[in-house]
């Protein structure tokens, strides 16, 4: 079995004043930003994990002086922080995923931009274990005991792995040749993974959005959007078709690169893209563990534990559509440049029957104004959505990690200073059932207390109470099921609460 041994969160703030550097023109309005954190080293301690890595930003904003309009800055805030987690060693292996929850670049003046960002680390030490169980009784001692079937989920593998995409994209014949890449957008849609015989199967589409400057006088401003489907297998030794997937990933290591066609023009752009992905693979097992037991001709007593043994109770997806209009306050909107979205997944909390999840729909919008002295201008709205996601018979206890992507986004202009929003967000999740059981770890034989069976009557006639079933009174007596059901004429083991009951001692 798999589990999260020790889990912690924390979040920090980034922030930071950058200087224009000396080869890039002033600062007349900022336009995008985007924020990458970059994890460098993970280093575990006695309750705490120390992380190092930085936060990789970039911002478009567009300048007034002559040449080029729309310029791209780039640039990396270190940081180092401690995460407070009881019962790490330093031997432990620790897994460590960070988010850039919120991140604003502000212009302090023509030639600096104030850059503050929120980062959430989840840091979590997963490891993989066995949980013993009986499933036979062997030795002379006449004993009896009863079996609990069970339906389990066991973890066939675990492991991370990389798959690399490589992709190339020729513009269309209408579109100019590219002098500079000024802004893109890379993100993976429809991901789907399939067992099959020693290896996994991925498919999914490549959503790409470039921003560039064209080759001529003028440098004109393009935007070129595509979708790219794609298809491959990574090897998996131990894989199995009917084998149950839970497999988490994200794109890690981006490429991108303007390549020369056949002509020698600058018109193909070449991709290369790493998927980080975190494989856990199921298999279900039917089982029956002996629950009980006890001795007929000695004193038989058991040793349990408690533990939480795990079934596939739901794989789901679900889909919700969210809309609203974004309002313009700075310019007029002649054009519209690039949008993209994101999901933030808020709180999460289980319903009867379902998930409910709450969050917002993070847009942001570039557009071309059409002015002079401002010819470029953004506009970003946190649109709030509520979803449930259907999960027949879940509990607290069985929550599984919820994946949230934005499957379609389109705005459209509504006028001069409103555009409309429409987005399909999509959610799936693998839940397993918890199935918490105490499990016999050890049995101890002894005699027989022998004034405890001298106090026990030869035989006795027995009145049935509410809650009594065959296994208990038998355990009472020392008396084999078998022989209080033949003893009884009994077709079933069901009683009814007054019944009679003949009990021999030694039966």
């Amino acid at each position: 079995m798999d589990r999260v041994r020790v889990q912690a969160v924390t979040q920090f703030t980034l922030e930071d004043d950058v200087n224009i550097p000396e080869n890039k023109p002033d600062v007349a309005a900022l336009n995008l930003e985007k924020g990458e954190l970059v994890i460098d080293e993970i280093r575990p301690g006695t309750d705490s994990v120390t992380v190092r890595g930085r936060l990789s930003f970039v911002a478009l904003y567009h300048t007034m002086e002559e040449g080029s309009s729309l310029v791209v800055l780039e640039g990396r805030m270190p940081f180092e922080e401690r995460v407070n987690m009881q019962g790490v060693v330093p031997s432990d292996t620790v897994a460590v995923d960070g988010e850039v929850e919120d991140l604003s670049v502000n212009m302090i003046n023509s030639r600096k931009l104030g850059i503050q960002s929120l980062i959430t680390l989840t840091a979590r030490v997963e490891e993989l274990y066995d949980e013993e169980a009986p499933i036979a009784v062997h030795g002379d001692e006449k004993v009896e005991y009863r079996r609990m079937p069970l339906e389990l989920a066991q973890i066939a593998i675990a492991k991370n792995d990389i798959f690399r995409l490589k992709e190339e994209v020729a513009l269309p014949s209408n579109y100019p040749n590219i002098f500079q890449i000024l802004w893109s957008n890379i993100s993976l849609g429809d991901m789907e993974f399939k067992v099959m015989e020693e290896k996994l199967a991925i498919s999914g589409d490549i959503h790409l959005f470039l921003l560039y400057e064209g080759e001529g006088e003028d440098h004109p401003c393009r935007s070129f959007e595509t979708t790219i489907p794609f298809s491959g297998a990574l090897e998996c030794h131990g894989c199995r078709e009917g084998m149950l997937p839970d497999i988490r990933y994200r794109l890690g290591q981006q490429e991108l690169s303007v390549r020369p066609d056949l002509d020698g023009e600058e018109r193909s752009v070449g991709l290369e893209l790493v998927l980080d992905i975190a494989i856990r693979i199921y298999q279900e097992e039917k089982l029956e563990v002996i629950s009980d037991l006890y001795g007929v001709t000695k004193e038989v007593s058991t040793v349990t534990h408690k533990a939480d043994l795990r079934r596939l109770l739901s794989r789901v997806t679900g889909k919700t559509k969210v809309t609203d209009h974004v309002h313009v306050t700075d310019g007029t909107v002649l054009q519209l440049l690039h949008s993209e979205g994101s999901v933030a997944l808020e709180q999460r909390s289980t319903v009867e029957n379902g998930i409910l999840l709450q969050g917002a729909l993070q847009v942001r919008v570039m557009y071309v104004t059409g002015e002079d002295e401002a010819p470029y201008g953004s506009a970003q709205a946190n649109i709030p959505y509520q979803y449930t996601l259907e999960v027949p018979d879940i509990a607290p206890e069985d929550m599984g990690e919820v994946r949230a992507e934005v499957e379609q986004l389109q705005v459209t202009m509504l006028d001069g200073e409103e555009m409309d929003v429409k987005a399909v967000l999509s959610f799936s999740t693998v839940v397993f059932k918890t199935i918490p059981v105490e499990l016999i770890s050890a049995v101890n034989v002894s005699e027989l207390d022998s004034g405890k069976m001298s106090s026990l009557p030869g035989m006795v006639v027995y009145m049935v109470k509410d809650g009594d079933n065959l296994w208990n009174i038998g355990k009472k007596y020392y008396v084999p099921v078998d022989a209080l059901r033949e003893l009884n004429g009994l077709d079933s083991d069901e009683l009814k609460a007054g019944q009679k009951l003949l009990i021999v001692k030694g039966s």
